[in-house]
């Protein structure tokens, strides 16, 4: 009881802890290695109404970043609906550039763009694809989401963290004012290196005029020296990098960590300081057998069930007040995040 009323303490002093909870909305197969530009299933999105009592009864809303082939599913927009409706979800953008338009004729465009049917192994990544194609393909999605929602999506997930500094222009051009594609400690093969980014929220402004909120998902060393340290030693090589996450990381993330990880991430991260708590799963991932992680109904149970272990506990120790990705930009005046900090990567 002592910890606890600490960690209460601890929050109140330096404000509520804001905790965004979200989904990447997303088709089936890519767990598989296999990116194909369609044919792909959504049937996860109908698993969406079992995380109602997240909201309903813990009071924390979902942040719901649609990838377009959700959003061009006629069931899928009518779960997608209920969600909004019935449990105040923000519908967001995911945006999966290999199964998104224009697709066009795989001859005229570039090889690994993701536009072969079953096509194996990752699509190009977003900063050697042709400016012009990436810019359309974001707006078909962002387009299908206003078409869906009678109104502009204004928060923004990029697909396999894939977001570089010279992507981001583009998202504040689209009218994006809150983008979560960073994610701390990670660095990809041929891709994004996040490793020393930020786990709190900070402004950034890559086009003139244009502000933008990046809100990491909450991924923390353990030893912060131990990060650096790691940074200096491997950053030629993202493989060996990127291993930190299996062994030197804290994160909330279900699916990545343990209970006791995730709350020794919470408390960890309070204690640094931290405003916001992010943590995120996929919606393939409630589907039994669509991922390695969740191979049958008992171990998709397991996991919601793991989830509203982790936001009770959350409600229970914290200060907490769950916002959607939306209403973190509304209050962001309020909470004084700082401009991005200097320093190497593409964040």
């Amino acid at each position: 009881m002592t910890t606890l009323a600490s960690e209460r303490d601890r929050s109140r002093k330096n404000g509520s802890l804001r905790v965004i909870v979200s989904l990447d909305v997303e088709e089936e197969g890519l767990f598989s290695g296999r990116y194909a530009a369609s044919g792909c299933g959504v049937r996860n999105v109908g698993l969406l109404p079992r995380l109602a009592p997240l909201t309903h009864e813990l009071g924390f809303p979902l942040t719901l970043f649609c990838a377009h082939a959700v959003f061009a599913d006629a069931q899928g927009r009518r779960v997608l609906a209920w969600m909004r409706d019935h449990c105040g979800a923000e519908i967001a953008a995911h945006l999966h550039h290999w199964s998104t338009p224009p697709l066009g004729a795989p001859s005229a465009l570039p090889e690994g763009s993701g536009n072969k049917g079953g096509a194996d192994g990752p699509p190009l990544r977003t900063d050697r694809m042709p400016r012009e194609l990436l810019r359309r393909r974001l707006q078909t999605l962002l387009d299908a989401g206003r078409d869906f929602q009678s109104a502009p999506l204004t928060s923004f997930r990029m697909g396999r963290w894939d977001l570089k500094s010279v992507v981001r222009p583009l998202l504040a051009e689209a009218g994006i004012r809150v983008d979560s594609s960073i994610c701390p400690l990670r660095a990809f093969k041929d891709g994004a290196d996040h490793f020393l980014a930020p786990p709190d929220p900070y402004w950034v402004e890559d086009a003139p005029g244009c502000r933008l909120l990046e809100a990491p998902i909450t991924q923390i060393p353990l030893w912060p020296v131990a990060a650096r340290f790691w940074h200096g030693l491997a950053a030629r090589h993202n493989a060996l990098l990127d291993s930190f996450h299996f062994w030197g990381a804290l994160s909330a993330n279900p699916i990545w960590h343990s209970l006791r990880i995730m709350r020794l991430a919470a408390r960890t991260h309070v204690t640094r300081g931290g405003k916001v708590l992010s943590l995120f799963w996929h919606s393939s991932e409630m589907l039994p057998g669509a991922s390695p992680h969740v191979p049958d109904e008992t171990a998709a149970a397991a996991l919601l069930e793991k989830i509203r272990v982790y936001l009770q506990w959350l409600r229970e120790s914290f200060d907490v007040r769950g916002v959607t990705a939306a209403q973190l930009y509304a209050q962001a005046p309020a909470l004084n995040f700082p401009a991005r900090p200097a320093g190497k990567g593409d964040w």
